[in-house]
């Protein structure tokens, strides 16, 4: 009697369920890859505003501008190397789309309402907010995946960064 070579069908059912269960339980690992590159692009602005208020924090405390808020007359402003002098507040970064565009060679698409999804053709957002706060994100990313960046309130009131962490809100 010749013996038969293949697989019954018990084999396959049991193969094709156990490739299943593995599908089931890796695939939340690939699925947000989206949400953590947002996230990790947000980090990578927040680390280009800190690399450039540190810049700009040192070149203002050369030139002994590093006290001075941006009402001052004359406005305290450094050398930056663009061409375009900085115009600080209290040696760091004012947070105005002008400012940051100049220190960062990054360009913004302006937004002045939060709830309105902006048409430019740039890859960041800004939006200006008061008591000296920008909120910059993504283009197409969610309202809830932003980097929000306020100024230097005074000498001993740093700058601060907050940027959304969490990959499912982006």
């Amino acid at each position: 009697m010749k013996k038969q070579q293949g697989f019954t069908l018990i084999e396959l059912v049991v193969v094709i369920i156990i490739l299943g269960i593995l599908a089931v339980t890796a695939a939340p690992k690939f699925i947000n890859l989206q949400g953590d590159a947002r996230v990790s692009a947000l980090a990578g602005m927040k680390a280009a505003i800190q690399g450039a208020n540190t810049l700009v924090y040192s070149k203002a405390a050369i030139a002994g501008e590093e006290k001075k808020a941006a009402t001052a007359t004359p406005a305290p402003s450094v050398d930056i190397g663009t061409g375009t002098p900085a115009v600080t507040q209290f040696g760091y970064l004012q947070a105005n789309q002008a400012q940051l565009e100049n220190a960062m060679d990054v360009k913004f698409n302006t937004v002045t309402d939060l709830a309105v999804n902006p048409t430019g053709t740039e890859d960041w957002n800004i939006f200006v907010g008061t008591s000296g706060v920008v909120t910059i994100w993504q283009s197409g990313a969610p309202t809830t995946c932003f980097l929000s960046y306020k100024q230097a309130e005074s000498s001993s009131i740093l700058p601060t960064y907050v940027a959304e962490t969490d990959p499912d809100d982006c």
